[in-house]
């Protein structure tokens, strides 16, 4: 599972059986950490999930930024409930390169930017 997680919305892709290919999975709203976590388990036992990869957003300085704060706190809520590895992939301006492929009015937006950071993981551990 990969995981694009934002302030307003929190995309979530999967990946085929075989690990090679991220498709677009959901689109959770993000109006609470407990609501979205609770939403990313039940996609997880329902999918049989073995790992997460959770975007890390750094700005162009390399640094972390603000909502890197979020997402530690986001993984730790999540490891607290799950069982499965999570790992945190770099993501680069993920969103607008989703929106440049597809068109930004598209309402799996996020879960297209989770689908390249997934992408990305899977790409990088053949």
């Amino acid at each position: 599972m990969g995981i694009d997680f934002g302030t307003k919305r929190v995309g979530v892709a999967l990946s085929d059986e075989t690990s090679q290919y991220a498709f677009p999975h959901a689109v959770i709203e993000n109006i609470g950490m407990t609501r979205v976590v609770d939403e990313i388990v039940k996609i997880c036992q329902a999918e049989n999930v073995s790992q997460i990869v959770l975007g890390e957003s750094r700005g162009f300085d390399g640094k972390e930024n603000d909502i890197m704060k979020k997402v530690h706190k986001f993984k730790s809520e999540l490891q607290s409930k799950l069982s499965v590895p999570i790992v945190l992939e770099p993501e680069f301006m993920t969103s607008a390169e989703a929106g440049r492929l597809q068109g930004s009015r598209s309402d799996l937006l996020d879960a297209s930017a989770a689908a390249l950071i997934l992408k990305s993981y899977i790409d990088k551990n053949k």
